[in-house]
Order: C-alpha cells, then sequence, then structure tokens
C-alpha cells in the first residue's frame, strides 16, 4: 500500500477519485442556495430576509466577473485541463449554466411570491410597474423627474454616426427602439415612396429600417428607491429610479415614437490581468488595468422577461452575448437593492434585534495601557462578538507613545475612512519607523488600496506593495517598543482583515501577545516582506507559501497515524473554504483510518462526506448567519497533547501556494478553551448550520429531538455577559509559561 491507496477486498480505493471531489464552482452555488434559504426561512424577521437575499444577488455578480469569467477564458484559449472533479472548463460552463439559471429563477420566486406579498401585508408597497400608479402618485412621480432625474440623464441615439455606446459593468440601462416623428412634407413624401416600395415588393424591409436603438444609463449618483407620497394611512409606498425614467423616457427623444423600452444589465470580465514580473510600477500597472474592468469582456446579460425581440437582438450583437448567457428576469433587474430597502425607516419590528453590538473587552478594560495588559498574557479576541476598537486603539497608542519605536503593518481591506491608516499616518508623522505593507492586488479593493497607499508615502510611512506573484493576504502587526528591561515587541495576529466597518459583521479570532518568540517570527515576516532575508528556523508561526501546507499536511498525517496505532485522534477545522486536493486526499487517508473529522466550512467545500471506506468518519456543516462566518480555527488531538491554531488561510490551493499567509499558535489554556468553546458551539448548532449530505445537497439540522441552539445569538449574549464580569474575568485568565526549544 502506498499511502494513497487503500486494501479492500474488490481491489483498491484511490484517494484521488474524481467521483469522491465536488467542482469547486458547483459548491460555490450551493453556498449561495444556502444564503438564499435563510431569504426563504419563514421564521427570520421580514427585512433580514431581504438582506440575505440581497447578498445572493452580490454574490452571484463577483461570480460571474472572476470565476465565470476565468473559464470562459480558459475556453477561448483551447484550455482543457480538467479540475478535480474531473470536468474540464467547457464541461464546467455547461453545467454552471444550467444551475446558476435556476439559482436566478429561485431568486425571483423568493422575491416574487414570498417576500412583495409579505411587505404589502406590513405596510410597504412597491410599485412594480409605472403604469399601476394612480393620478396623484403619477404626478409626484413626474414632477419628480423633472426636477431631479432629468438634469442627471445622458440619452444615447446609435446611428451611422453614433455608434453604440460603452456600456458600463454592472450599471443599468434602459434600451429602447425609437421611431423617428414625421412632419407633413415627409409625411406626403413617404406615401409616395411607398407606393413604389409596394410595387417592388419593399415595403416590409423599408419599414423595418426606420426602427433605431437607443439608450440611457440609469444614473447610480441618484437613489435607486424612490419613496412616494401614499394616499392610505400607515402605509408606505417607494418605487424604483429606472420605472420612474422608462415612465418618462419619451421626453429624451422628443423627435422620435418609443416603440418599446426595457431595462438591461450586463457583467464583464473583471479578472484582472497583471504582468508582474514585466510591470515596471506595480501601482501604475495595476491602475491602468483597473480602467479595463469598464469594457472587459460581456459575459452576461440580464434584460426584464419579454423584452421586444428586435431589441434583444441588437443589445445582443452589439456586445457579443451568447444565448446562454441571457437572463431574462421576472422582476427587477439587480436585486442589490434591497440592501437599501432595509434602511427604510418605521419597520424595527421587521428587523432583527435579539443580536447585541460588539461588546468591550474584559482583559482591555477602559482607559488601560493595553501595553501593560498584553504583558500580563496573550489576549484573545472574538469578532464580531467582541469589539475591534482595542484593535485600532492598539495602533493608535502605539502612534502616540514615545517609546515606541517602530509600527509594522500588513493591510488587505480596510474601511473607507480607516482610522487604522489616520493612525500609522499619526504614527510616521511622529517620528516612529512606521512599515507598511499594502495589498494592491485585493480583489475590488484595489483602488481603495492605492490611494490608502499613496496617503501613507505622502504621511512618510514606508510602504511595501506586496510580493511579486503572491497576494499577501496574512493579518499581522508588529509593535517594537523601549522599555526598562530592553526591546519588547508586542503583535497582533488576526484571521480577518484590519477593517474596522466590517469587524462588526464578519466573525473573526485575533490575539495580542508579547511573547518573545512570536515576536521575533515577526519581526522575520517584515523583513522577508520588505527585503529578502528568510530566517534559517521559525519558532512559532508557519507561513504559506513556504511550509504552511506542509504541516497542515503532517498533522493531518499525524492524526492518521494515531488512529492506525489505536490512540485518540480528532480533527476539527473551521474555515471558509475546502478545495485544496492534497488536503483532501490527507483527509479522506485520515478518515479511512479512523481518525474523527468534524469539518465547519462557510462556502466551498469540495470533499464528499460518507463514502464508504473513504469519508464515512468525516462531517461538513456550514453555519449561514446573521453574521459572516469569516474565521479559521483548527484542533488537533495529538493523542491527548491537543494543539489549536488560528490563520489567515483557508485550505485552498491559492492561500497555501500562492499567498502570504499566517498560521499561528494558541498556547494559553484559557485562549484554547475560548477557542473550544467556538468549535463546540457551532458544531451543536440547531439553528443556523446547514449539514453536508453524501448526495453532495445540505440541509438544514432537523431539530427534533434537539436542543435549540443558535451558535451566533449565544456568542453575542455570551459576549455581554462576560463584559460585565470586568476585572474579575480579566483577572482570572490562566498564563502558560512559554516553552522554548532549543
Amino acid at each position: 500500500m502506498n499511502g494513497k491507496e487503500m486494501d479492500k477486498k474488490n481491489g483498491a480505493i484511490t484517494f484521488s477519485d474524481p467521483r469522491y471531489y465536488t467542482n469547486r464552482e458547483l459548491s460555490w452555488i450551493l453556498f449561495n442556495k444556502r444564503v438564499l434559504s435563510e431569504a426563504r426561512d419563514k421564521h427570520i424577521p421580514l427585512f433580514e430576509r431581504l438582506k440575505f437575499l440581497s447578498i445572493t444577488a452580490s454574490n452571484l455578480d463577483e461570480f460571474f466577473m472572476i470565476r465565470v469569467a476565468s473559464l470562459k477564458d480558459m475556453v477561448h484559449a483551447g484550455y482543457t485541463k480538467p479540475d478535480i472533479a474531473g470536468l474540464n472548463p467547457s464541461e464546467q460552463l455547461k453545467m454552471l449554466n444550467e444551475a446558476t439559471h435556476d439559482l436566478v429563477n429561485q431568486q425571483y420566486s423568493t422575491y416574487n411570491r414570498s417576500l412583495l406579498p409579505l411587505l404589502l401585508s406590513n405596510g410597504l408597497r412597491i410599485i412594480e410597474h409605472h403604469e399601476e400608479m394612480t393620478a396623484k402618485e403619477a404626478a409626484y412621480v413626474d414632477k419628480y423627474f423633472e426636477e431631479n432625474v432629468y438634469p442627471v440623464l445622458t440619452p444615447m441615439a446609435v446611428d451611422s454616426s453614433r455608434p453604440f455606446p460603452l456600456i458600463r459593468n454592472k450599471t443599468l440601462n434602459i434600451g429602447a427602439l425609437v421611431k423617428k416623428k414625421e412632419g407633413k412634407a415627409e409625411k406626403e413624401g413617404k406615401a409616395v415612396k411607398e407606393g413604389k416600395a409596394a410595387k417592388e415588393g419593399k415595403a416590409e424591409k423599408e419599414n423595418k429600417t426606420e426602427l433605431e436603438f437607443a439608450t440611457v444609463q440609469v444614473p447610480s449618483v441618484l437613489p435607486r428607491i424612490v419613496p412616494v407620497p401614499s394616499e392610505k394611512e400607515g402605509e408606505k409606498v417607494v418605487i424604483l429610479l429606472e420605472e420612474i425614467i422608462e415612465r418618462n423616457i419619451e421626453k429624451l427623444f422628443l423627435n422620435y415614437h418609443i416603440v418599446c423600452t426595457s431595462p438591461f444589465r450586463i457583467m464583464r470580465n473583471a479578472d484582472l490581468t497583471i504582468e508582474e514580473d514585466e510591470a515596471e510600477d506595480l501601482l501604475k500597472e495595476i491602475e491602468k488595468q483597473l480602467k479595463k474592468r469598464q469594457w472587459g469582456q460581456a459575459i452576461r446579460l440580464e434584460v426584464e422577461g419579454g423584452i421586444d425581440k428586435r431589441l434583444l437582438k441588437i443589445i445582443k450583437d452589439d456586445l457579443s452575448i451568447e444565448t446562454e448567457d441571457i437572463y431574462q428576469i421576472d422582476g427587477p433587474l439587480d436585486l442589490t437593492f434591497l440592501m437599501k430597502m432595509y434602511g427604510l425607516e418605521g419597520f424595527g419590528r421587521l428587523k432583527e434585534s435579539a443580536y447585541l453590538p460588539p461588546q468591550p473587552v474584559p482583559e482591555l478594560p477602559e482607559d488601560c495601557n493595553i501595553f501593560d495588559e498584553i504583558r500580563k498574557g496573550d489576549i484573545l479576541l472574538h469578532h464580531p462578538y467582541q469589539s475591534f476598537t482595542p484593535v485600532v486603539n492598539f495602533i493608535r497608542t502605539a502612534a502616540k507613545d514615545p517609546d515606541v519605536l517602530a509600527i509594522k503593518q500588513t493591510l488587505y481591506r480596510v474601511s473607507g475612512n480607516s482610522p487604522i491608516i489616520a493612525a500609522l499616518a499619526l504614527a510616521a508623522e511622529n517620528g516612529k519607523q512606521v512599515s507598511v505593507l499594502v495589498e494592491l492586488k485585493a480583489r475590488f479593493d484595489e483602488e481603495n488600496n492605492i490611494v490608502w497607499a499613496k496617503m501613507l508615502e505622502k504621511a512618510g510611512c514606508h510602504v511595501i506593495y506586496g510580493l511579486v506573484g503572491l497576494k499577501t493576504h496574512s493579518k499581522i502587526t508588529l509593535v517594537v517598543r523601549r522599555e526598562e528591561d530592553g526591546i519588547r515587541r508586542y503583535v497582533h495576529l488576526g484571521t480577518g482583515n484590519y477593517n474596522d466597518a466590517t469587524a462588526k459583521l464578519y466573525t473573526d479570532v485575533g490575539m495580542f501577545t508579547c511573547s518573545r518568540q512570536i515576536g521575533e517570527d515577526a519581526t522575520a515576516v517584515f523583513n522577508m516582506l520588505s527585503g529578502y532575508s528568510e530566517p534559517r528556523t521559525w519558532n512559532k508561526l508557519s507561513l504559506a507559501p513556504l511550509w504552511l501546507k506542509d504541516k497542515f499536511l503532517y498533522m493531518i498525517g499525524r492524526e492518521k497515524n494515531y488512529a492506525k496505532a489505536g490512540r485518540p485522534a480528532h480533527i476539527i477545522a473551521k474555515m471558509n473554504s475546502l478545495c485544496d486536493k492534497d488536503i483532501i486526499e490527507a483527509l479522506y487517508e485520515a478518515s479511512a483510518a479512523g481518525v474523527k473529522i468534524e469539518l465547519i466550512i462557510r462556502g466551498i467545500c469540495c470533499l464528499k462526506v460518507g463514502i464508504p471506506g473513504v469519508s464515512e468518519n468525516i462531517s461538513v456543516r456550514s453555519i449561514v448567519g446573521n453574521f459572516l462566518e469569516h474565521s479559521r480555527i483548527f484542533y488537533f488531538e495529538n493523542d491527548g497533547s491537543p494543539e489549536m491554531y488560528c490563520a489567515s488561510a483557508d485550505w485552498m490551493p491559492r492561500n497555501l501556494e500562492r499567498r502570504v499567509e499566517i498560521l499561528f499558535p494558541i498556547e494559553e489554556m484559557g485562549l484554547r478553551e475560548k477557542l473550544m468553546h467556538i468549535l463546540e458551539g457551532e458544531l451543536k448548532d440547531t439553528v443556523k448550520a446547514h449539514v453536508l449530505k453524501p448526495d453532495g445537497n445540505y440541509d438544514k439540522v432537523d431539530k427534533r429531538g434537539k436542543v435549540i441552539y443558535n451558535s451566533q445569538l449565544e456568542f453575542s449574549l455570551e459576549a455581554k455577559a462576560a463584559a460585565g464580569l470586568g476585572k474579575k474575568a480579566a483577572d482570572d485568565r490562566v498564563f502558560i509559561p512559554e516553552i522554548h526549544h532549543e
């Protein structure tokens, strides 16, 4: 037996068999369906269901712009190599086409059949079609158009002198077929002309050529949701901006008859191609590539259901869209507007109120000296249940502290008005040595990060633009401080971005430490990122792409060997996605050897469960709830001496082979107990958990005979209780001395 096979009576099981894997893209569709299931769940407050439906639309947009676009590029390039499930790009596209059309149908079935009637019965009426308005509503809408919308619009006609305009990516547009109005002389001349044409059998052709195409973009600078005064007490009425424009479109083309109109929206290939090795200036190269996103290849066209066939043909031909990439929509295009709907006032009763805002961290009381507190022992933060403010204060305090000599930090995604950026700039102005790695290749945050990078440089920070060929996805901050007993290094490590906005929505784990060994490793990380210095040995941190994958494979293999020897063997792993073939093979081998493997995977999972002799000991669950599960936590039983880790990396090839990622150990007993509590809570969730079945589908947990347990809600309540304990909770921390290895 060679480690890849397990002997059976009827031959051998090869763990790399494509039948044992799920295609990555189809697994993502299943994830988005789990999000959609929350929008369909009648037990969830109505406005929360709107948010979930909006999220499915936003997710699908990004999926097309990146994943579908990438597959289309592969097909055009003649790339035929199969994925881990044995499907080549052409086969994947065919399957995805069917799956995405089905998903869109489910989205609009949810919107039309479930959410719209419920909104109406709860006092919110959405005017679906402008023809349905009362006289008073119509008068208000027309006046709104004249005063607020008309001055902003740019109508564009297409003829021999005006080519088909650039339709920008993700914009909402209204297409129209128009026919030029005729004066008296023109009518008389046309009658004579038609008489001659009729004799020659050309009348039908002449009539066709009279139709012209025109379009107008629905301006994103104006609110898409427009309130309309209601004639009923207690009722709120809104109409979408495109309906207002469509109703008044003849005012944009005064010399034309409007034959037909229809909203349409396109998705373009937004997967940037950056030749890093050849780029003299990475920042300028990315700026140049960003502009191309607006006119990348059109890969998806959404149109209103029932669109005039002549109008559709013009749009389809000019955009070079294939028939299978056209989505005829039964409802408003681009359901992301529902996120804005959530902000309407007066519907608090239809929103979730059980979850509490982020709570103070007991170990870091208000007005404490954060460095003093970290010296008492490592501190674990669990966001968004606990506040992200201590992380911001860590940088702010360091920026002002006269004893702080240097601050070094990696930034992948930050908020629009980031307090961390402001603190780093202040530190540089105060004379600190500030080094910041700003990852310019963070997808869809490239432009934002370019702005921050330039601002930090102006403030005097040393800015690094990432490494050639790699994305720096690790989340680490190093503060070097002069103290009475010498230089001490304080480190923050996390599973999530340094983004104060998403820290209120994403579940992540972070740790403050002043461990000497981790401090040395942190210094080595930044020296490696800013130069070419890589230490011969590392103390505690494990890095990708250097040897993190090998460490994971080693720890999985270690559990397998313990199981074979009849000793305790157990793996619990929580992450966003699992699609690395080598990791999955190792998990299959461990399962076959008897290791109990419990996986908590929010999104993509290419592993299959319940395969006889392969994955019978593996369970997979996905938590889809009020917050986006984003933390990466790993537990290995290790023959009764458990090891626990947190990381910035998922078990994906891109994380393990093409990114700079960090895995860090959690060694203090009290912190390990907190992490284990998080894992155990999610493993017993009976409200927000979806369980992967052997047939490849996910089902909600069967609650019959089980205690109702919502892990996210429980963590929220526990954070409140812990904050109430205050100083006692901080004093009860268990400190485990460092074990120094030669």
